[in-house]
């Protein structure tokens, strides 16, 4: 016996044959949306649904349950909006790939049709026990991040692009520690000439050669 999601009738073979009425694209960036403002849990599926301007068969269908969408909309958003920080790890310099990260994170509020924030950090808050496997999920998308920029420090040490006694682990765990403060103060309501102050500050502790 198949059984469906709470509130899912089944198709009828001529249903399922029937192309979708809808870009998957629009409705993810449209979810996406949702999550970035009131994070995982905060996120009902009516508010998807109306947002998505699908009905819940057609949400169920296209992108599984909410958890499922979810884990598509987290890599819509570190393909877009977040992804300087992955372009960032390609510049030539170690202090190049700082201003970048920075300077991206700080730039986010100047797209009004998005909501403020970082919808990696907003999306964990406030998840209770029944969205455990979320909150790891999210934890492990930062964690991957902060690997990645480790590997990039440990390389500019290498090649003599950071001092003999910096340490590429504190460094980006430095480095992520502000961008996560940068989130909550966007969130918040901090203006992009705002986080620009909190970015140059941050620059100027980096270590010098």
């Amino acid at each position: 016996m198949i059984y469906l999601p709470i509130g899912m009738k089944s198709e009828t073979p001529a249903q399922l044959g029937r192309p979708r009425s809808f870009d998957p694209d629009t409705a993810l960036d449209r979810a996406m949306h949702v999550f970035w403002a009131k994070g995982y849990q905060g996120a009902s599926l009516s508010n998807l649904t109306r947002a998505m301007r699908i009905n819940r068969p057609s949400l169920y269908a296209a992108f599984g349950n909410k958890e499922q969408l979810f884990r598509k909309v987290l890599d819509r958003y570190m393909n877009g909006p977040l992804a300087f920080f992955g372009k960032a790890l390609g510049a030539a310099k170690a202090s190049d790939v700082i201003e970048q990260i920075f300077l991206g994170a700080a730039n986010m509020p100047s797209d009004p049709q998005t909501p403020a924030g970082c919808l990696v950090v907003q999306g964990a808050l406030a998840c209770g026990d029944a969205a455990r496997s979320v909150r790891k999920e999210i934890a492990a998308r930062r964690a991957s991040a902060k690997a990645a920029l480790r590997r990039r420090l440990q390389r500019a040490k290498r090649e003599g692009d950071l001092p003999p006694n910096a340490d590429p682990a504190e460094l980006s765990h430095y480095v992520m520690t502000v961008l996560h403060g940068m989130a909550v103060q966007g969130a918040d309501g901090a203006s992009q000439d705002q986080l620009r102050r909190v970015a140059d500050i941050a620059l100027r502790a980096w270590p010098k050669r």
